[in-house]
């Protein structure tokens, strides 16, 4: 006998698993307050012999930060990466512990030599960390969906290309440091646009490449089994190049003309999955260093010192020489917090964080923080991977590549691997501008992750009738 079979043409919703990364984020958290405390601690009994009230104020206020954007995080991206925002809070930490640090140094050498005592740059770094979450929360609150931001990809294009080339059309009074044109200065603020203006073209390329992907995996000819593109699909790698060359004559800055063109090249071979992208876009590279090396006085500068910092010690050499000097100072176990000499090389806390770090903490700390950064972009790759739609694969891509080329510049120049640029660590450098703009981006690579971890809604296809009125169909038992 046939029995009435109850099942309607879909099955009904089931309820959306509560998301699990809640309670690992807070732990996590938790362990990173408990080293940057422990940090602070060590750095104050060695060079203080007491702990002061700066202590207090500076675990309270990190501590009070990071609770606040846990919950900001859990309310508006609940599904997002539960050790991505862990990561940026250890790195932050660390980096206001040596900030402090190289403070407690130079009040020392202040006195020594009966001058006033010098700004402590730790309150301004805690301000700077406060504005940089505030501007996290706010990315997060406002992106709900990080799709939406394709439909302005013209215009972050735009608005990026002016705000990189804005401080080199500026005055030099107001836009030069150190020989670069990087700054837009009004008293005693200034900011860096091109840390903004990365976040923006990196929004425009994915927007870009996903609307035109066609055209870059359009096959030209073959050449040693590879498939080069057609010539007049070069127009937007030479209009890059050219972008690149431009922050270069007019900024009189190589790391961030490299910082651009290399993530551009990373995300044109995701798109196209092509080495040939890369391999023409490296011979522009290589073409443009060597036109740069011709013209620019200040390139031909870098690439000496670059290639023997000793010989001239006592002036062009002299800044990377010191920072060798550290950095076999600290050796592998380091000297200890507040227990070295770092602030004898100049700009320590901003150019050289890396020196000061691997002469107090040794190698073993340096490759610590290495790892927390190789989490950071592991995790930030693996959302890029995990997320539905092409154009947030792009965005998530850029983003954490602009973060591993950003690192790898930085440590290649401080350890003389490659010349120095003068970017700064992210998360760990002293500087405004940087923490804000990078704290923007894991904003973004949060909401990313959230949509990749996210589960699908399950919807029924039709309407589901009343049970009353639902029908019935018979079938037969399986023998």
């Amino acid at each position: 006998m046939a029995a009435p079979d109850l099942r309607t043409d879909a099955a009904p919703p089931t309820p959306a698993p509560l998301p699990t990364g809640r309670g690992i984020e807070l732990v996590l958290l938790a362990f990173a307050a408990v080293l940057v405390t422990s940090a602070l601690v060590l750095v104050e009994a060695n060079q203080e012999q007491e702990l002061t009230r700066v202590l207090v104020f500076v675990g309270l206020a990190y501590l009070g930060l990071f609770t606040i954007a846990h919950f900001a995080v859990r309310k508006f991206a609940p599904y997002a990466d539960p050790l991505i925002l862990p990561c940026v809070a250890l790195l932050n930490g660390l980096g206001l512990v040596m900030i402090h640090r190289l403070d407690l140094a130079e009040i020392d050498q202040a006195l020594a030599l009966g001058r006033s005592a010098p700004t402590e740059l730790i309150g301004r770094q805690i301000a700077w960390t406060a504005v940089g979450l505030a501007l996290f929360v706010a990315v997060l609150w406002t992106v709900r969906d990080h799709r939406t931001l394709a439909r302005y990809g013209y215009t972050a294009g735009f608005v990026g290309i002016v705000l990189l080339a804005l401080p080199g059309l500026l005055p030099s009074s107001i836009s030069e440091v150190n020989g670069a044109k990087l700054w837009i200065r009004i008293g005693p603020v200034g900011i860096q646009p091109g840390e903004f203006a990365k976040i923006l073209l990196i929004v425009f390329f994915a927007a870009f490449l996903v609307q035109k992907r066609d055209l870059f995996t359009t096959a030209g000819r073959r050449f040693v089994g590879m498939e080069l593109p057609r010539a007049r699909d070069l127009a937007p790698l030479l209009l890059a190049w050219g972008l690149s060359v431009g922050v270069l004559v007019l900024e009189r800055d190589l790391g961030t003309s490299l910082l651009f063109f290399g993530i551009l090249l990373v995300l044109l071979y995701v798109t196209t999955e092509r080495v040939s992208w890369m391999l023409i876009g490296l011979a522009f590279f290589f073409a443009g260093c060597v036109i740069a090396y011709q013209l620019f006085g200040h390139v031909r500068v870098r690439v000496q010192v670059w290639m023997d910092p000793f010989a001239d010690f006592d002036n062009t050499g002299f800044q990377i020489g010191q920072a060798l000097f550290s950095l076999g100072t600290g050796g592998v176990g380091g000297t200890g917090l507040g227990a070295g000499r770092p602030d004898l090389v100049p700009f320590a806390e901003s150019d050289f964080m890396l020196s000061s770090l691997g002469e107090e903490l040794g190698l073993i700390g340096l490759a610590a923080i290495l790892v927390v950064y190789l989490v950071l972009i592991t995790r930030g790759l693996r959302s890029a991977l995990a997320v539905r739609d092409s154009f947030g694969k792009l965005l998530a891509t850029g983003l954490a590549f602009a973060l591993a080329l950003q690192i790898f510049i930085v440590i290649g120049g401080a350890s003389k691997l490659i010349p120095l640029t003068g970017l700064t660590l992210p998360f760990l450098s002293y500087g405004g501008s940087s923490l804000v703009a990078n704290y923007a981006l894991v904003a973004l690579l949060l909401r990313i992750s959230h949509a990749a971890r996210a589960p699908l809604p399950r919807r029924p296809a039709t309407p589901l009738p009343p049970i009353a009125e639902a029908g019935t169909e018979l079938v037969e038992r399986p023998r």
